[in-house]
Order: structure tokens, then C-alpha cells, then sequence
């Protein structure tokens, strides 16, 4: 299946809920309002209970919990809230997906995301973007087994979701992988721009006339988890770690390594994905 032909494969994309729609227009508005926000979010009982749920892990180490979305909005600010109410929508849009264990794939995602946001900090771009980036960077992957199962079994066997050559052999049997598969979903999700081209971009951040920082830290923060999930050993990390990438981002290996997440297996976070 094309690339063109799968964005538009009915059953691929799940439809925006329509209180996401909403908020995000609130808060696409010059001066959005945190009440509104937390009024809308509170409409949607499934939608609340999955971003408090996030709230409450282990991500933003609150000092109490938080009880309701006025109080996820007034502690964690306007643009975490964008990352959770996101999350939560992806999360609850993706059920079953033939071939695909959702449990490891949402916590693979979250690993991603949390270290995407420690890099950020490092490297001072905005932690809210890199967080939300780091969650929904492998969502083309749901979508290409959802519209295409019977292509994706061979590949699985030979090349596991997770494997870090996973770009690479699907770009050599589809002629495209799930970096753009994603980016044109997201894109017709209406997410910025720039999230649209670090998604686009994170197999290849620096290659021609991309430079693309975000999507860099996406590319490393990618690797790390997957490096986790195959459990490779120092010698592994050090073999396979994107050089280029780090170099052109100012950042070694030591340094990537530095920002595994405190916990790995977010188990409370998963609760606003799967069960």
C-alpha cells in the first residue's frame, strides 16, 4: 500500500473526539482561558480520568495529587495539559491493533517521551513539544498494521516493531516507514507544524536540507528505549548509538545514557492506554 493510499484507508486513522477538537481550539486561541480548558476537559469522563492518570505518575512528581483538571491545569500549566489531553486521545483511539502489543508499545512510548524531555531541558528547546513528540513519535506504526496486517507479519518476523533497523526494512519493502506515517497523521490531526516535521524527520534529522533539532532528540530518545526493550549490553550502546546525531546536538553518549528515566516500566502511566 502507498503512502497516500494509507492516509486515506478509512479504517487507519481514528477520528479526533470531539472534545479534543475543542480544547484544542481553546488553546490554539492567543489568550486561551485555564478555566475553559479545565471545564472542557471535565465534560469527557473517560478523557479526564486518562489525563489524570498521567498527571499523577511518576512524570511530574507533584508534591500532592491531583484530584481534577482545574488542578492538573493550575499546577502543571497550559502546555503539559496540551501533551496529557493529546495522550489521552491517542490512547483511547487505539484498542486493538493486529500484530502489535499495546502494552509494551505504550510503555516503550513513554519511555521515549520522558527522555525526549530530559534532553530537552538540556539542550533548552521546549520540554512540553519534546514530550509529546516522544509519545506519538511510533504512532505509524499502529496505523500500518491497522490498514495493512498481512504485509506486516512477514516483516515482523524478520524485523521485530521495536528493532532498531525497523526504519530501514520498511522503508526497503514499502518505500516509506512509520516516520511518515505518523507525520501524516498527526498532520491531519491539525498538530503544529513543527511537530508534523520532527516526526517527518526523525529517522534522518540532519540529513539534506533537514535540521531539524527536534526531531534529533526524538531520534535519540528512540534509540535509548529501544535499546532498553532489546536489553543491549555497553558494548551494544556504544555500537549502535547515532553519532552523528549527538554530535550535531552536542551530546555523547554518557549524556544520553544520563537521562534514563527513574523508572522504567511507568506502570501508573500505562493505566491511560491500555486497561
Amino acid at each position: 500500500m502507498q503512502l497516500e493510499a494509507l492516509l486515506n484507508y478509512p479504517r487507519a486513522l481514528p477520528a479526533m473526539p470531539r472534545a479534543v477538537t475543542d480544547l484544542l481550539g481553546e488553546m490554539n486561541q492567543e489568550d486561551p482561558s485555564p478555566r475553559r480548558i479545565g471545564e472542557l476537559i471535565s465534560r469527557d469522563p473517560a478523557l479526564t480520568t486518562r489525563v489524570l492518570r498521567l498527571a499523577n505518575s511518576a512524570f511530574f512528581r507533584v508534591s500532592r495529587k491531583i484530584g481534577s483538571a482545574d488542578e492538573a491545569v493550575a499546577l502543571l500549566g497550559l502546555t503539559h495539559v496540551r501533551s496529557l489531553v493529546m495522550a489521552a486521545a491517542l490512547g483511547s483511539s487505539f484498542k486493538n491493533v493486529p500484530g502489535i502489543d499495546l502494552k509494551q508499545f505504550w510503555r516503550y512510548s513513554l519511555r521515549v517521551a520522558d527522555i525526549s524531555r530530559s534532553l530537552a531541558g538540556v539542550l533548552r528547546q521546549n520540554e512540553g513539544n519534546a514530550f509529546t513528540g516522544g509519545l506519538i513519535h511510533g504512532i505509524g506504526i499502529l496505523i500500518m498494521h491497522i490498514a495493512m496486517p498481512e504485509d506486516m507479519l512477514p516483516l515482523d518476523m524478520a524485523t521485530p516493531p521495536l528493532d532498531l533497523q525497523r526504519a530501514a526494512a520498511e522503508k526497503a519493502q514499502l518505500g516509506y516507514c512509520y516516520a511518515e506515517a505518523g507525520a501524516g497523521m498527526i498532520e491531519k490531526w491539525q498538530f503544529p507544524p513543527e511537530m508534523v516535521s520532527a516526526l517527518a524527520n526523525q529517522i534522518e534529522p540532519f540529513e539534506g536540507e533537514a535540521y531539524d533539532p527536534l526531531a534529533g532528540l526524538l531520534n535519540l530518545a528512540s534509540w535509548r528505549a529501544r535499546a532498553e526493550e532489546l536489553q543491549l549490553d555497553s558494548s551494544g550502546l556504544a555500537s549502535t548509538f547515532p553519532d552523528m546525531v549527538g554530535l550535531t546536538l552536542g551530546l555523547d553518549l554518557d549524556s544520553v545514557l544520563g537521562k534514563d528515566p527513574s523508572e522504567w516500566s511507568f506502570s501508573n502511566a500505562l493505566g491511560a492506554f491500555v486497561g
